[in-house]
């Protein structure tokens, strides 16, 4: 699993990208449209924190709950009484091994515990946060139905851009023996 699977810590595609999207934001928006993208922006990567923030919080307290609870149920196994030998038909008797050794909660199970549902609640709450933070900034920037407009076509012209520049490199073909690096 790569560092790119938390929502929170995903990046750009590249520097080529970003810089031709710059370029567009600078030609083809107006100040109040760049201004509510770069409000969208930090709306979205202020829900991910949040999100993952609240994820890992709320997986470290399941943790801990689940080890109170193994806790109080190996507690409860040692208390009561267990059969120490097995009578068979025949009139034999066999002894039975102590388990409670084995059951006992140990420090790497515990510690185990904590990583596991931390990093489970990292991953779900950075998604929640992702989708909930799209779902806001998208609804922010779609609110002015001119402004709507100017960003679907500022992004039909970058998307135009990139696919020009895509064909240029793949057209310029093989170089030195290798395939062209379209990015």
């Amino acid at each position: 699993m790569s560092f790119d699977s938390f929502a929170l810590s995903r990046k750009n595609a590249s520097h080529e990208l970003a810089q031709l999207a710059e370029e567009h934001m600078k030609h083809d928006l107006q100040q109040s449209d760049r201004d509510a993208l770069n409000d969208a922006s930090k709306k979205f990567s202020t829900f991910t924190a949040i999100g993952s923030l609240v994820g890992l919080g709320l997986g470290a307290l399941l943790a801990l709950r689940v080890r109170r609870a193994r806790t109080e149920y190996f507690k409860a196994f040692r208390a009561i009484e267990k059969p120490t030998h097995v009578k068979f038909a025949d009139g034999r008797e066999e002894a039975l091994p102590d388990l409670g050794n084995l059951l006992k909660p140990s420090p790497v199970g515990d510690f185990a515990a904590y990583v596991f549902f931390s990093a489970g609640g990292l991953f779900i709450g950075g998604e929640t946060g992702l989708l909930a933070g799209s779902w806001s900034a998208r609804r922010s920037l779609t609110s002015d139905v001119e402004r709507k407009a100017r960003l679907e076509r500022a992004l039909r012209r970058y998307r135009a851009d990139v696919l020009r520049r895509e064909v240029q490199k793949l057209e310029a073909g093989e170089t030195d023996g290798k395939p062209a690096e379209i990015w």
